[in-house]
């Protein structure tokens, strides 16, 4: 009889299929780190992007992952509670199955991109597939959240994600700063320069009458905002503040 295997950082018990704990989101020993999941895109996103492999990056994709990193920096670098080193030596993970929907969906998030900040490029693949479909699970979701979705897609590689996300909160509030980004950014990793210039030219021209709104998500990103004026204004690509 095959011994039951436990999580080793929360103690649960495990399938013995099981590549990751149902409880804190762990990768079990021994198990392969999927490379993503092509069943996760948004309802309605163009297909053929995916999860399963990184869209070729060139030297445009590298910056923008650079710049991706400062922003996720100036963003959760102050928040110590949940950094990743203390995830991984923390004797007992936090048990994501009784927060609620909200709660796992931002934890979750947060968590890919803190791993994004390290460079632990295994661990953002490996963890953006959960983050992804618990973004999802919150449908319909405001335009904060499918920037969240969004940027979960560009860290992963998925750049078709992202653009659906930035189509769809365009497609109800045109001159939305944080869809311009998402649209800038994602043409930029598919590296179809055209409209990556489309995109950062409309997000230039708006951009100030459309921070003096206040939005709630504006100033939670404000940071990225900031970080994409940069960008915006560097025909050549990307580059690191």
């Amino acid at each position: 009889m095959t011994p039951t295997p436990f999580c080793t950082s929360c103690g649960a018990a495990l399938r013995a299929t099981a590549k990751f704990c149902q409880r804190c989101g762990t990768p079990t020993d021994g198990s392969s780190r999927p490379a993503g999941a092509s069943g996760n895109a948004t309802p309605g996103a163009p297909v053929g992007g995916g999860m399963s492999h990184l869209l070729p990056w060139a030297v445009t994709g590298i910056a923008l992952l650079s710049v991706l990193a400062y922003v996720v920096g100036q963003t959760y670098g102050g928040r110590t509670p949940s950094a990743p080193a203390a995830i991984e030596a923390a004797p007992r993970a936090p048990d994501i199955s009784q927060m609620s929907p909200q709660e796992r969906a931002d934890r979750l998030f947060q968590r890919v991109m803190e791993y994004v900040e390290a460079g632990k490029s295994d661990s953002v693949l490996f963890f953006a597939p959960m983050a992804i479909q618990s973004q999802l699970a919150l449908a319909p979701l405001d335009a904060h959240r499918r920037y969240d979705l969004g940027l979960l897609g560009l860290v992963s590689g998925d750049a078709l994600l992202a653009r659906a996300q930035s189509d769809t909160i365009l497609a109800e509030q045109p001159d939305h700063l944080l869809g311009l980004i998402l649209g800038m950014r994602s043409a930029g990793l598919q590296l179809d320069s055209a409209a990556r210039g489309r995109f950062a030219s409309r997000f230039l021209q708006v951009a100030d009458r459309e921070r003096a709104k206040g939005l709630n998500e504006y100033t939670d990103h404000a940071p990225d905002i900031t970080a994409a004026l940069r960008e915006a204004a560097n025909p050549g690509g990307p580059q690191t503040p």
